[in-house]
């Protein structure tokens, strides 16, 4: 507000005009300050002097803000008023006390999680001990029951081998009547002990469930043909000794335990590593066991005929048990060289044997082979791989070199694995058993990576699943620098080399089975490079690598979001904490194309404040030069309004 005093009444009154700018406030048409006095108001030259300062700093900030798109507003803010500061504070209050709750809950929050993470870890430790603890038991169980088993079938072989043979030939002395007595009793007691404590607590599996009710089992096991057939087997038909004497044939009802042996082979294959080995036992004792009976039965034609009475029958001479099983070996197999029968008796037996001989020879010989090939079928297998991939690249005259290192791929992968593509054998198993193997394999490994920390357990299974094994020879390039990262790499069995300089000669760092590098390529994408390889790995030796695809990570993360995000936050760190940054060109490449022209100058600040386009854009910087323009003519026409005041 500016003040003016009253004019003075004495004084006549003089027209004046007003100043159009402030240069002609001192022309000639103004009356001289001697002829007129001048009369200065001490309050209102100081008000004028404080607007033209707070003007001045006005005009300063605005120019800051031309010159800082950036800056804060120049206008202050209003005072606040006691009601409102005092309200700001109870404000305060409220939000640090909802802040110091809602950290509250979250530390409760975490503490819970924690402690039922930690709860999980022991019920899953105590689950998975119990599981190890009965799978143990299972397993010694199992084996157990199979070393009985194994102890019935040699009392049943016993009882199977030496019955003809006592009854053929005549092995009951009164020395020898003691022996076979014990081993009689022996083989007797094991059948009973079978019968009355192992077989009424096997279990069985009814509607794919595994009963373990005993009353069950016992029910189950009486009211099958093979407790039928034990029960016949122990009957004590032996009591006959006292009405017709010692003789063998009393015991044939002990032939009928003969499921007890079945039992035991096809169990015992289930445990072998290596079961054609047992395969090849059982059919060389099918064949002796044959010959055996036939060398009882030439034995007993020989004492119908006459013991030495023809050519034919045996001569009495010697081990009659040795010289009757010669005869029998050259009968079935056909060796020929044998007297010849005379007699109709002797005609018949004869020929009987050369039929049983053809048909039970040809019979083993053809099971021999089938035990035999199915032994070296994947031996077979590799061979044909083998041969096949050898004569494609004799064909397509592919370099020596080339073959020779492909048939080392072919012998180390075969030798190592026992099998050049294990994903072969684990397609035929079921899902749940292909998890158990990955599980034990490679588990362990995962959760040792920094990148999968903390992910969901079963991403971690997902992605075992989809592991591929691949083997690299001794100097091949796992990936080379540059390269586009696709893949993560584990190593199960070998080592490899971070490689660098001029020939890639220098070794920066030397990884061992359990290492695991090129995880960070699976979350970057291509943009400015960031899929790319940074350094050389190569093969140190023979090296066998579990590789997991960047397109079958995806595919997983789709299905766990939180994991997904939890690797992203996890990538990037890993990135930072690596010093991994965009590819920067080099000085070479900088100068490319147009180099016959200099580098250009910088561009001015004023300039720059003036034509960019940062926050406000080009209107904003209008408006604060429009609002410069306006203080300035304000403060002209203030100049004017001094200028007239002292004029008057």
């Amino acid at each position: 507000v500016l003040l003016f005093s009253p004019p003075c009444s004495h004084r006549p009154r003089t027209p004046f005009t007003l100043c159009s700018s402030p240069t002609d406030c001192y022309s000639e048409d103004v009356p001289s300050p001697e002829s007129r006095p001048i009369v200065i108001s001490k309050d209102f030259d100081a008000q004028l002097i404080e607007i033209v300062q707070q003007y001045r700093q006005r005009t300063e900030q605005f120019k800051e803000k031309v010159i800082d798109p950036y800056a804060s507003s120049p206008e202050c803010s209003p005072p606040v008023s006691e009601y409102k500061s005092i309200q700001l504070m109870i404000n305060d209050k409220e939000d640090k006390k909802r802040k110091e709750e809602e950290e509250m809950k979250k530390k409760e929050e975490a503490e819970r999680k924690k402690k039922e993470e930690e709860e999980k870890k022991k019920k899953e430790e105590e689950e998975k001990k119990k599981d190890d603890k009965v799978a143990k038991e299972h397993k010694y169980m199992y084996r157990k029951y199979i070393a009985w088993l194994s102890l019935v079938t040699i009392a049943f072989n016993y009882n199977l081998w030496f019955i003809p043979v006592r009854m053929a030939f005549p092995y009951h002395d009164p020395e020898a009547v003691p022996l076979w007595f014990t081993l009689d009793i022996i083989a007797d007691i094991i059948y009973v002990i079978d019968i009355i404590v192992f077989q009424p607590r096997l279990q069985f599996c009814k509607g794919g469930d595994i009963i373990y009710d005993k009353d069950v089992i016992k029910k189950k096991y009486r009211g099958s043909s093979r407790f039928q057939n034990d029960v016949l087997s122990v009957l004590p038909s032996d009591l006959l000794y006292f009405l017709f004497g010692f003789k063998s044939v009393f015991r044939i009802n002990r032939l009928m335990k003969s499921e007890a042996f079945f039992e035991f082979s096809d169990r015992l294959e289930g445990i072998m590593t290596k079961a054609y080995i047992w395969r090849v036992i059982r059919t060389i004792g099918y064949l002796m066991f044959i010959l055996h009976l036939n060398a009882c039965l030439y034995y007993v034609a020989s004492e119908y005929q006459g013991i030495g009475k023809t050519k034919w029958v045996y001569s009495g001479q010697g081990s009659a048990y040795l010289r009757c099983y010669y005869f029998a070996v050259r009968t079935l197999i056909n060796i020929g060289g044998l007297p010849e029968p005379h007699t109709v008796f002797e005609i018949t037996f004869q020929l009987a044997n050369f039929f049983v001989g053809v048909f039970v020879f040809s019979s083993l010989i053809g099971q021999m082979r089938d035990v035999i090939g199915a032994a070296t079928a994947s031996q077979t297998y590799f061979r044909a791989s083998m041969d096949a991939c050898v004569e494609y690249m004799v064909s397509n005259h592919i370099p020596r070199l080339v073959q020779t290192r492909v048939r080392t791929w072919y012998n180390y992968t075969w030798d190592s694995q026992g099998m050049l593509d294990e994903s072969e054998l684990l397609e035929q198993m079921p899902l749940v058993m292909r998890t158990a193997i990955a599980v034990d394999i490679n588990l362990a490994t995962f959760q040792k990576i920094d990148l999968f920390k903390g992910c969901d357990n079963q991403m971690l299974v997902d992605m075992l699943l989809r592991l591929k094994s691949i083997v690299y020879l001794p100097g091949d390039f796992v990936c080379k620098k540059g390269d586009i990262g696709k893949e993560m790499y584990i190593i199960k069995a070998g080592e490899v080399q971070v490689i660098g300089g001029p020939d890639n000669k220098i070794v920066f760092v030397t990884l061992k089975a359990g290492c695991v590098f090129g995880e960070i390529s699976l979350l970057q994408s291509s943009a400015n490079g960031g899929n790319r390889r940074t350094a050389n790995v190569a093969a140190h030796g023979f090296a066998n690598l579990f590789v997991l695809d960047k397109k079958d990570l995806n595919d997983i993360l789709i299905h766990y979001p939180e994991s997904q995000k939890v690797l992203a936050r996890k990538g990037r760190k890993l990135m930072k904490a690596k010093g991994k940054t965009a590819p920067v060109k080099d000085e070479g490449e900088k100068k490319k194309g147009l180099a016959m022209f200099g580098q250009k100058p910088p561009t001015p600040k004023m300039l720059r404040a003036f034509g960019g386009f940062g926050k406000g854009g080009l209107l904003e910087k209008l408006r604060v030069c429009d609002d410069l323009m306006s203080g300035i003519m304000v403060q002209t026409h203030i100049c004017n309004l001094v200028c007239v005041w002292q004029w008057i």
